[in-house]
């Protein structure tokens, strides 16, 4: 029985756009370098020139290239961002400011974060079952806005059992300082074990607004579940990013 043989029906625009896309993000097309002419994209990919500037739009929307119609087209300098989760899941060194925020600006970026939504709720099921809620347990929710160098990064909404986070600053509305596993440490729930879950989503009516996202490209959700001593989980965090601009960094010996 011969395999069946999928055809790529997108769009031809669509096609040029995904290819030089990954060129980008590969580095094939480096940082602050030209995109081929209009003249050899049409030649390369046998389109006419109002298909090629159509991809070559997307692209621009997605903020990897920039230029303007009529001139050269390049690659955007600060694209693609690696972000190592590993970082950002130890409390924070005493008075120093929340480790993703520290470890962006030693990076040379511009963060900030912005605190939309604290409240108790009952928490999606997957977040539910990972803190081991019953049937109707509930959560402290904080969701929040990280921010890069002026633009929508990553969208964080973290769930926290009620027995832990009620009476503390976990269900105010305002930001703590050293972040969320420095004041579980200092509460007698320090961070043992974190587990990770990567998939690629389309993103959500609220996703798609808050992060700004310039198309229907799939946005990076990491679903983390923390474990604190006697493997009690004390959080679950949904994170989502959009997937053209950030790439995850594990490490493992």
């Amino acid at each position: 029985m011969s395999a069946r043989r999928i055809v790529d029906s997108r769009p031809i625009h669509q096609r040029i756009a995904a290819a030089l896309r990954e060129e980008v993000l590969s580095g094939e097309l480096a940082a602050g370098a030209n995109l081929p002419s209009t003249l050899q994209l049409t030649e390369r990919f046998g389109a006419s020139n109002a298909t090629v500037q159509k991809a070559l739009k997307l692209l621009k929307e997605e903020g990897l290239v920039v230029g303007r119609a009529g001139a050269s087209v390049s690659v955007r300098q600060h694209r693609q961002r690696t972000i190592r989760p590993a970082d950002f899941v130890a409390p924070a060194p005493p008075n120093e400011s929340y480790p993703w925020i520290a470890k962006a600006n030693q990076r040379g970026w511009q963060a900030s974060s912005r605190l939309l939504e604290v409240g108790e709720v009952r928490p999606p099921q997957d977040a539910a079952a990972a803190l081991q809620l019953t049937e109707t347990g509930t959560a402290v929710m904080r969701r929040q806005l990280l921010v890069l160098d002026d633009e929508p990064a990553e969208l964080v909404t973290s769930y926290y059992p009620t027995e832990i986070a009620a009476g503390t600053a976990l269900l105010e509305h305002r930001k703590i300082r050293g972040g969320t596993p420095t004041l579980l440490a200092s509460m007698g729930y320090p961070p043992r074990k974190c587990v990770d879950h990567v998939s690629a989503r389309v993103p959500t009516q609220e996703q798609y607004e808050l992060l700004e996202l310039p198309s229907e490209l799939p946005i990076l959700r990491t679903f983390r579940v923390v474990y604190s001593d006697n493997e009690r989980p004390i959080e679950a965090t949904i994170m989502a990013k959009a997937g053209h601009l950030y790439e995850l960094q594990y490490e493992f010996s």
